[in-house]
């Protein structure tokens, strides 16, 4: 997912981490950048399969999830977006970078209320759409290590986290949209697609 109001400014704040930062930014970038599917690439219509075993190749997945995410920038992406389709999600909304989350077979127990949110999507470059979602919820997961843990989100992390296990499921945020809206945002790729080749 991508947040529009901080795009651009996300990206600075990333590339100039203060010093206490500097090896974990060294690390970031020994991984790998994974390439990231654009819709309507058929195989983000992919349901994702849970993961069995949490081992040292699914770790090294994440982390390069997450300098893909950091270097986009975005504030969450789903293994579904690079072409992994296991229940993988990564994911930080912070300001500062400090708040990472990996999201193991992710599921939503509870959810309450209800937000209209601006929400863009690093598949679906430039295009920005209000999508209703939960207002709270609470998710189960497991972490890096393969650990069970639950949380609850609200706000802007509700709809991150909501965005991206829809990935997992097949869905993109354009499917909320109208029949009209969504032809608009497909010129709109095409338009782009056209800029980049």
């Amino acid at each position: 997912m991508q947040c529009q109001q901080c795009r651009a400014s996300r990206y600075r704040r990333y590339t100039r981490r203060p010093a206490g930062a500097a090896r974990a930014s060294l690390c970031l970038t020994l991984m790998a950048l994974l390439p990231i599917l654009r819709f309507p690439d058929p195989r983000l219509r992919t349901v994702a399969k849970p993961v069995e075993q949490v081992d040292d190749a699914l770790r090294a997945l994440i982390d390069d999830m997450l300098q893909t995410m950091y270097e986009e920038p975005g504030i969450g992406l789903a293994a579904t977006q690079v072409d992994r389709h296991v229940r993988v999600i990564v994911m930080d909304v912070s300001e500062d970078k400090s708040n990472r989350k990996v999201l193991i077979n992710p599921e939503i127990i509870a959810a309450s209320g209800s937000q209209l949110c601006k929400e863009g999507c690093l598949s679906v470059p430039t295009v920005f759409v209000e999508v209703q979602r939960a207002e709270s919820v609470t998710v189960r997961a497991l972490d890096r290590d393969g650990q069970p843990y639950e949380f609850s989100a609200s706000g802007l992390e509700a709809v991150c986290v909501q965005h991206e296990i829809d990935h997992l499921d097949g869905k993109v945020f354009v499917d909320y949209l109208t029949p009209l809206k969504r032809e608009m945002a497909m010129k709109k790729l095409a338009k782009l697609a056209r800029a980049e080749s």
